[in-house]
């Protein structure tokens, strides 16, 4: 067994770096705690976005989630003199000046600044222990100096959803003392954070408000940006000459003071050191599952990010009782789309076969009318919102995976087989939202429905009501699925039936969904009308495990996209030659949503691109090499080290340089490229994929 501690992940950052501010401020870090919540900034610890702080709380796992603590400004004191370390950004002007006294930032795996002021050294590690509301900031301090100094600690709290900011005039807190510390309550909003130090004295300050703070990246979207933030007081710290100083500060925190007050005991130094080993041996453990597993794969720091990235999107969700899925950070929910795509690589191809199991089940609890959920809103509690054609039919193709890795049909027929029925029945028959099928067993469905679901003022960007191509693929990939598991648990009518819809949809979407002058697939078809955008939604009918598409015209459709979509960080949303076509993604919400499918390029897209290419190259061991240089190297060499440090970003600007857009932290854009290079380029296939697969008689 290899010894992995030595081999954790490392991004190191030196001092050109950290004092290049226009670089270093577009560097953003996160950790999470599989509960929805996670901590995150900039490498220059400036808050540039109202989805910055130092703990966010999901007060019900895993949304509704809340900023309870800002950030820890600090500051060093030798004598009379003060030395900031810290830097806040206002309109128009940095203050304090601090960030110009960070010397390196690491993540290793977690984000860790050094700071040199004369002769005092510090280093601030940041860490959320698993599965708990807190968070804990670890300082080590050499004071090199023949004298004293002194290192004052000021946390900024606020208390708000992490969508809106705060006007001082609109919250108040109140504070009691604590051993070491202080707890603060909010109001007329509610919330309790406990602040503690394992070190020196708190000592409160009045009501201190700093005010409008400014959030850059928020103001660049035209959203509010403006924020202020409540100082309390602060630690302080004596630091003796020619002495080390290692000590731990923790903000624990809830909607309600029992929450808060819940973890309060892991305060102690002694409790914070084991939570600190019990991260990272899980993280350990993460890395050494996936390693023995495939044995043959080699140990790659990079490789490594992304095993250690997908975990931070596993999360509880309270209303199940079991995992599910964070489609990205900072500010997505669990979407069913996304869910489904992701889960793949997020945890089959990462050997986490009862995560998948877990997730699987929360999806099918809230199925309704035969629709999987689209998304969990942040805000609404429990109630979730169906809008989509496709969060359904990717829950088939998540089974169907899930069976490749495992065989289990026993957990599919217990827990799933009912739910499966239910969803293909009722879009057989019709369904919410116009969803049915037709007389050529192709797939209806309303407008907006689709991936491609943006819209200004109302109006859908990219209206595909109808028959979209991508719908028609993962239809008849279900139908097939269905063949499969009848056939499996004996219901030879079934088995019948669904094969015979399976054929007649094959045969009706490749006579009319070929668009013979363009020499690749329809978007969409609508009665007589068809939209020939040469759009990526086409390779989904190429990679699935039963294609739609005859495999002579597989080729062709792979050419084209490669050809006209391509956009070296993923698959452009539509080609440049059309006139619609909008390649940077800036601005306010109207002028975004224009290009999100219009232009942007799209990371998930990078898996079933690979899949299909290779798949036509019969993975050649030529083919398989080219993919992986071609295709896949540049996201997982460059991306993880220049914005998202140590994960991948949702977007990418279509023309160059394809600067990253959206968020920080992709799901999808982890699990797809991850499944795609161990499957694909490695060759490391599903243990149980012949078996399963070969179960359907018919040609795929």
């Amino acid at each position: 067994m290899r010894k992995l501690k030595r081999f954790m992940p490392k991004i190191y950052l030196g001092p050109e770096l950290c004092s290049n501010f226009d670089r270093a401020i577009q560097l953003e870090w996160i950790v999470t705690n599989g509960l929805g919540g996670y901590a995150s900034s900039t490498i220059l610890n400036i808050n540039t976005r109202k989805f910055h702080g130092l703990l966010f709380v999901a007060f019900n796992p895993p949304v509704d989630r809340h900023l309870l603590l800002s950030k820890i400004d600090e500051e060093i004191q030798i004598g009379n003199d003060r030395f900031p370390l810290n830097s806040n950004e206002f309109r128009d002007v940095i203050y304090p000046d601090g960030h110009r006294n960070l010397k390196g930032f690491t993540m290793h795996p977690f984000p860790t600044f050094y700071y040199q002021v004369y002769g005092v050294h510090i280093r601030k590690e940041i860490f959320m222990p698993y599965l708990k509301n807190m968070v804990v900031v670890n300082y080590e301090v050499f004071n090199a100096l023949d004298e004293a100094a002194v290192l004052n600690l000021y946390p900024l709290v606020n208390m708000r959803h992490f969508y809106e900011v705060t006007n001082k005039n609109d919250l108040q807190f109140s504070q009691k003392r604590i051993p070491n510390g202080v707890m603060l309550e909010s109001h007329p909003r509610a919330s309790s954070l406990i602040l503690i130090s394992t070190d020196g004295d708190y000592i409160p300050n009045g009501d201190v408000w700093i005010e409008r703070i400014y959030f850059r990246m928020d103001d660049s979207r035209g959203e509010s940006c403006l924020d202020d933030d409540y100082q309390p007081g602060f630690f302080k710290i004596n630091l003796a000459p020619r002495r080390v100083n290692k000590f731990h500060v923790v903000a624990i925190g809830g909607e309600r003071r029992e929450e808060a007050t819940l973890y309060s005991k892991f305060s102690k130094k002694q409790f914070i050191k084991k939570l600190y080993a019990e991260e990272i041996n899980r993280r350990e453990e993460l890395l050494k599952r996936f390693y023995e597993e495939k044995m043959k794969i080699r140990l790659e720091d990079w490789l490594n990010w992304l095993i250690l990235s997908a975990d931070s999107f596993i999360v509880n969700r309270k209303s199940t009782g079991k995992k599910s899925i964070i489609a990205g950070y900072h500010w997505f929910e669990d979407w069913g789309r996304d869910s489904l795509i992701a889960l793949p690589g997020l945890t089959l191809v990462t050997g986490r076969f009862r995560d998948a199991e877990e997730i699987l089940l929360t999806f099918k609890q809230y199925c309704k009318r035969g629709l999987i959920p689209n998304r969990f809103p942040d805000e609404s509690g429990d109630e979730p919102v169906y809008d989509s054609a496709d969060a359904s039919l990717w829950f088939f193709n998540a089974v169907l995976q899930y069976l490749k890795y495992t065989g289990n049909f026993d957990f599919v027929k217990k827990e799933l087989w009912d739910t499966l029925q239910e969803i293909i029945e009722r879009h057989i028959c019709g369904t919410m939202f116009n969803i049915r099928m037709d007389e050529d067993c192709l797939l209806l469905h309303g407008s907006r429905l689709t991936w491609m679901d943006a819209s200004v003022n109302g109006k859908p960007v990219t209206p595909r009501e109808g028959k979209a191509v991508e719908i028609q693929a993962l239809w008849y990939n279900a139908l097939k699925v269905m063949e499969i598991l009848s056939s499996k648990f004996g219901d030879e009518n079934q088995d019948q039936k669904y094969r015979l819809f399976a054929e007649k949809a094959k045969k009706s979407f490749n006579e009319k969904f070929w668009h013979s002058r363009g020499n690749y697939l329809f978007d969409v078809i609508d009665k007589e009308r068809k939209d020939s955008s040469l759009r990526p939604n086409q390779i989904i009918a190429a990679y699935l495990d039963f294609c739609i598409l005859d495999f002579s015209k597989r080729k062709r459709v792979i050419d084209a996209v490669w050809r006209g979509l391509w956009g070296v960080y993923g698959l452009k949303s539509l080609s440049p030659d059309d006139s619609r076509y909008l390649g940077v993604y800036i601005g306010d919400f109207a002028h975004r949503d224009a290009a999100y499918h219009n232009g942007t390029v799209w990371a998930w897209l990078l898996g079933p691109f690979v899949t299909a290419f290779l798949k036509a190259k019969h993975y050649k061991a030529y083919w398989r090499r080219f993919a992986f240089e071609n295709f896949l190297q540049p996201i997982f060499y460059e991306e993880i080290h220049r914005a998202g440090l140590g994960t991948l970003s949702e977007i990418f600007d279509g023309d160059p340089p394809h600067s990253p857009r959206g968020c920080i932290s992709q799901a999808w854009s982890i699990a797809e490229p991850l499944r795609a290079y161990v499957e694909d380029v490695l060759l490391n296939r599903p243990p149980w994929e012949g078996q399963i697969l070969n179960i359907s008689k018919s040609n795929r």
